[in-house]
């Protein structure tokens, strides 16, 4: 059998592997086992961080959120929980993005869902026999 000399594979596979490093620091962009260490560790932290991004935008659109419903008068868990409570099954983001582009529909979704929910149930008065 004839022999199979593997530089051109290897010098691909380690032009290509630095190519993917560039910019790192030190000797990550520039030796071969650190280059491939910095590679493993950025691919689990792009996977953490797309995940953390998700997050990241719920928090904002409940800031959002909470901000508009306390200049209508109520808190955001409030709000959450009277529209919960009538059955308005509209998600955050979409009430995010009512805030920001229409106010005057998040105004009217406020008040529908305050209007059901009376601020005090009357308290049921004991009857003695």
């Amino acid at each position: 059998m004839t022999r199979v000399k593997g530089g051109v594979n290897a010098l691909k596979h380690r032009k290509n592997l630095l190519r993917r490093t560039k910019g790192f620091r030190h000797g990550r962009s520039t030796k071969e086992r650190e280059a491939q260490e910095a590679i493993f560790h950025a691919g689990a932290y792009a996977f953490t961080h797309r995940k953390d991004k998700k997050g990241d935008a719920r928090r904002l659109w409940n800031v959002k959120i909470s901000y508009a419903a306390k200049e209508l008068g109520t808190s955001y868990s409030k709000l959450m929980g009277a529209l919960k409570k009538k059955g308005l099954l509209i998600d955050r983001k979409i009430l995010a993005g009512l805030v920001e582009e229409n106010p005057e529909t998040f105004k009217k979704i406020v008040e529908m869902a305050q209007e059901k929910n009376p601020t005090k149930s009357p308290k049921k008065e004991k009857v003695e026999a």
